[in-house]
């Protein structure tokens, strides 16, 4: 299971990347944006497999919300 979590905080740390640089804001800033998402929390509890789309997919979403 510890490869799944490292996997995952891996992603999240990818979708954060990409969501900086879709709004053009600090890693930081980008970091709080996708942890207070429903798309974090629909990823993080393994809903419908969202973990498997796209980091640039998922963080599109994000930027809709």
């Amino acid at each position: 299971m510890q490869a799944n979590s490292i996997i995952l905080q891996m992603k999240y740390a990818r979708i954060i990347e990409c969501i900086a640089e879709m709004k053009n804001i600090s890693l930081e800033d980008a970091m709080k944006i996708f942890y207070s998402s429903k798309t974090f929390e629909l990823i993080s509890n393994g809903v419908a497999d969202m973990h498997c789309m796209s980091d640039k997919y998922l963080a599109e979403e994000i930027c809709r919300e």
